[in-house]
């Protein structure tokens, strides 16, 4: 019976279940790091695998252009619920300011999974991500053994309010005083911001300061250590004469590994948080039980090992 006659016959029906097509939105922190496109594509493959299944799903990908415009994801995640798509994935920029849009979306009946980054509240029906305090320690670990355990180093965060930035941050600091009292934390509170140019030119700023000392440098994503890298470039740091270890990759990251400008990356899996995400947000449209978090892989890249199979998998899933 169509979905219009059995409301007319005093039925309720959650939308989502009435439709033929299920609507899944998938909202990315922004458009620009080559992080998103992975999850992009992992996004499709559940798209394509579902519909194979009989469950037959539009995958509708938008998100802020910038991964600073909190306000624009905010607006994105509103009009999706406003347009009672069936259900929403969100990599939420700010783990508080996307959380009334996200009990918005609960309250109209529509099924939310948080990918990549946390949100402040119990309601989203899981959440899929890395184990980034973990990522933190794996870039402390190996910083401080390239340096043997002595010298001066620089933590370049991303942004305030991001979950999972502030979570390997965290798990960094914590290893490095825990286990490496020789190495002194010379830097630990500036921020790149959403972009390459903007961590760019925070990164000139500390090496004017500090180029002459440092001797170590931990940046913990994707844009800010695109921008550090290229800094070190610039100040004559690369090379090795700085140890340089970043979170996530890219051409750009993998291209300083492989030049030996970078000793350390550590990578995420989002071809699964993009796979996963849109997997489970179906399951929990059609009532299933779904687990509370979902810990995707993790991984460091070396110039040692970058070629292995199981890492070279995980660098490019396609």
């Amino acid at each position: 019976m169509k979905p219009h006659l059995l409301l007319l016959l005093g039925l309720a029906v959650p939308l989502a279940r009435a439709a033929d097509t299920l609507d899944i939105a998938v909202v990315p922190m922004g458009a620009t790091h080559e992080f998103w496109k992975g999850v992009h594509a992992g996004a499709l493959k559940a798209e394509r695998e579902l519909g194979v299944d009989g469950i037959p799903v539009r995958v509708i990908w938008k998100g802020p252009l910038r991964e600073d415009d909190r306000d624009q994801q905010i607006q994105v995640v509103e009009n999706f619920v406003g347009r009672q798509v069936s259900g929403i994935v969100l990599a939420p920029l700010d783990s508080r300011a996307l959380v009334p849009p996200v009990e918005e979306a609960v309250s109209a009946r529509i099924p939310v999974v948080i990918i990549g980054s946390a949100l402040r509240s119990p309601l989203p029906a899981s959440f899929v991500a890395t184990d980034n305090r973990e990522g933190g320690r794996l870039g402390a670990r190996r910083l401080g053994a390239l340096l043997g355990g002595k010298g001066k180093v620089i933590l370049l965060r991303c942004q305030a309010g991001s979950s999972a930035t502030e979570e390997r941050e965290a798990g960094f600091l914590e290893v490095m005083r825990r286990d490496f009292p020789g190495i002194e934390l010379i830097s630990t509170d500036q921020y790149g911001g959403a972009t390459r140019d903007t961590a760019r030119r925070t990164s000139e700023n500390l090496l004017n300061r500090f180029g002459a000392v440092v001797n170590g440098v931990f940046a913990s994503n994707e844009s800010s250590a695109t921008g550090m890298l290229l800094a070190l470039r610039d100040a004559g740091l690369a090379g090795g004469k700085v140890k340089f270890v970043g979170f996530d990759s890219g051409d750009t990251l993998l291209g300083g590994l492989k030049a030996g400008d970078i000793q350390g990356l550590v990578i995420q899996d989002p071809f699964a948080m993009g796979y996963l995400g849109v997997k489970t947000v179906v399951a929990a449209i059609r009532g299933e039980k779904v687990p509370a978090v979902i810990r995707t892989k993790l991984a460091l890249v070396t110039p040692e090992n970058w070629n292995d199979p199981v890492i070279a998998g995980q660098l490019h899933p396609f």
